[in-house]
């Protein structure tokens, strides 16, 4: 099944949600069960790069291919594509990183369970 130009960037952005979304669960990243402090991180990347595209759009320096956007224009000439980025892309940064740091955790655990039980002699 071909995906239409114009649905090609949305669906890569629902592929990297589904992709990142069992970091959620098997690593205990505990991204989406902190809804509050996951709305405040991405409302501060929304407004900061929103802004800036609307700067880069309006001095030329920026566009969009109307072939690869569904057509729907937000205020101030952005794309809904673009909003879904900002969304998307620090919701699967965050996951990564919280996997990456509870994995370490363990790691961490599994070594000092691991000195403690040979009295610390290798």
């Amino acid at each position: 099944m071909l995906i239409p130009d114009s649905l090609q960037y949305i669906a890569l952005m629902a592929a990297c949600l589904v992709l990142t979304l069992p970091l959620e669960f098997l690593f205990g990243a505990r991204v989406y069960r902190r809804p509050l402090r996951l709305v405040q991180t991405l409302l501060v990347t929304l407004l900061v790069f929103s802004i800036w595209d609307v700067i880069a759009i309006g001095a030329g320096m920026w566009s969009y291919s109307e072939r690869f956007t569904s057509g729907i224009m937000l205020p101030f000439g952005l794309p809904l594509e673009e909003i879904i980025f900002f969304i998307v892309i620090p919701i699967c940064a965050i996951l990564t990183y919280e996997a990456v740091g509870r994995v370490f955790q363990l790691v961490r655990a599994l070594a000092r369970r691991g000195r403690t039980t040979t009295g610390g002699r290798s």
